[in-house]
């Protein structure tokens, strides 16, 4: 058996998610076991847009035993509280998709019930007000929940905006601490066995890199799992119309925000990620409606600050490939799929489809068994995500232009319309599993911020006493607004703790 262990892996390709897996590689498993080599060319540039995360990164940053606020101050990094999404229920409306919990439950009913049993009874206070990171972000302040034990911020939670070459800069070091070996080279061929296993990748020079398992991370050419082994690409085209972005960084003329800004656009939705030393913006769009001319002086028009970089133009396809993992090659990162970064989900999708690897690691044979049951389980990860950026959409009640006249309309999957109208007869979140990444105050936060109320609370509410609850409500939310007004701003956290 143990003759058939995988000794050798190459990683085709470097950017984030070569070096994150390469990091992870050597973090889990001793060198003396599997020898890891990462191949990558200078000559092809990293898209690096990918700045954005959410708060599952953290823990993966503990895993791999790197200290935080080195990570911050090296990757210039900012922290996050939420999202901010502006214009996209109706024009002039905005919501808040915060980090964390909102409200705590009351008694045998979940806050969300509680809240929606008081409203229903005269409490007119909204439900991001008790939503500790939606308060901290709507006052730009900042504090480590985990600092906070026991206060009212307690049960917030935070991520990080970083920058994306910076971030495989450092995983790169950390990797090659551990033995990883970097091979500079451009693939020009893929060989394979008899059975269609990959064999070995040859380079522009003639360099043979030999392996007994893969993991291609060579972006949308997906030359391993897409050319050589010929995995399909699922298009969700049908139910995400945008294909195109415009990327652009901007010198910093303000204090950065503790959140991401999504504004909603005529054809499609532009970003604000402020770092620490600039800020990222990009205007992802349906090229079906407009050029990349005209969305490019669009999002140039509306951009805070001056721009640093040329604007870049980023092709897509919302979708994933019918197997991450074949034969003996894992894909990861946009050689795997895409899901529009909405929800700054990218690097989390590499991350968790390399937790899900570890769990099932193979031989040699790579047995079909452990990969059809791994990439089932890997697929409704990407659904569950799809079906979540989709309700950002097809709720809208804008009719403005064509694009958004689409979205209304759309047809949606049976999963996210069971969804929506489980939760509108009765406010219970039909769930999919117990590893769901979007968990209750996330869709409770979109489905308020969209304009979904159910017809009624659940009934376990009805054990409260309205009159008692609107007092407890109407006093609990100016204390959290009271004890966040006293945290330092967001800089001045920054400035003490992690600048870069």
């Amino acid at each position: 058996m143990q003759n058939n262990e995988i000794k050798k892996i190459i990683i085709a390709g470097g950017g984030t998610a070569g070096w994150l897996a390469a990091a992870l590689f050597a973090t889990h498993i001793p060198k003396e076991r599997l020898e890891v080599t990462l191949i990558e060319s200078e000559e092809i540039g990293t898209i690096g847009v990918g700045e954005s995360t959410i708060p599952p990164f953290l823990g993966l940053i503990r895993n791999l035993g790197i200290n935080e606020q080195d990570f911050i101050q090296k990757c210039h990094a900012s922290f996050k509280l939420g999202i901010k999404f502006d214009d996209w229920y109706k024009n002039g409306e905005s919501y808040f998709h915060p980090f964390g919990q909102i409200g705590s439950n009351i008694g045998n009913t979940d806050f969300y019930n509680a809240w929606l049993f008081a409203t229903q009874n005269g409490l007119d206070t909204p439900l991001q007000d008790f939503a500790p990171a939606s308060v901290m972000a709507r006052e730009n302040r900042f504090m480590l929940p985990n600092r906070a034990n026991g206060s009212p911020i307690s049960n917030a939670a935070y991520a990080l905006h970083l920058d994306a070459k910076l971030v495989a800069k450092y995983l790169r070091n950390h990797a090659e601490e551990r033995g990883v070996k970097r091979v500079e080279g451009m693939i020009e061929r893929v060989e394979t066995h008899e059975n269609g296993f990959v064999k070995s990748l040859i380079t522009k020079r003639g360099e043979t890199l030999d392996a007994e398992f893969f993991v291609d991370c060579t972006g949308f050419r997906a030359l391993l799992i897409g050319k050589a082994i010929g995995v399909e690409y699922i298009s969700w085209a049908d139910e995400l119309l945008c294909d195109r972005a415009i990327a652009v960084q901007t010198e910093n003329i303000s204090e950065p925000d503790a959140f991401t800004t999504s504004a909603a656009q005529d054809f499609g939705w532009r970003w604000q990620i402020p770092l620490q030393s600039r800020s990222g913006n990009g205007y992802v769009f349906a090229s079906q409606f407009i050029s990349d001319d005209e969305a490019t002086a669009k999002l140039l028009s509306q951009v805070k600050g001056k721009p640093i970089t040329d604007p870049m133009t980023v092709p897509f396809q919302s979708g994933m490939r019918k197997e991450i993992w074949a034969k003996n090659v894992l894909s990861l990162g946009l050689a795997s799929g895409f899901i529009e970064p909405l929800e700054s989900t990218a690097i989390h999708l590499v991350y968790r489809t390399l937790d899900f690897f570890f769990r099932y690691f193979p031989d040699k044979n790579c047995d079909e068994a452990l990969a059809r049951d791994f990439n089932r389980r890997i697929a409704d990860d990407y659904i569950e995500i799809k079906d979540f950026i989709v309700a950002h959409y097809c709720l809208t009640m804008r009719e403005d232009t064509e694009f958004w006249r689409w979205c209304k309309n759309q047809k949606i999957s049976q999963s996210l319309s069971e969804k929506i109208e489980v939760f509108k007869k009765s406010a219970a979140l039909r769930e999919t599993g117990p590893e769901e990444l979007f968990r209750a105050p996330s869709w409770y936060s979109i489905f308020e911020g969209m304009g979904v109320r159910p017809a009624r609370y659940n009934f376990l509410a009805d054990a409260l006493d309205a009159k008692d609850l609107i007092l407890f409500l109407n006093k609990i939310s100016p204390e959290l607004n009271d004890f966040i007004k006293t945290l330092p701003t967001l800089k001045q956290f920054i400035e003490k703790n992690c600048k870069a």
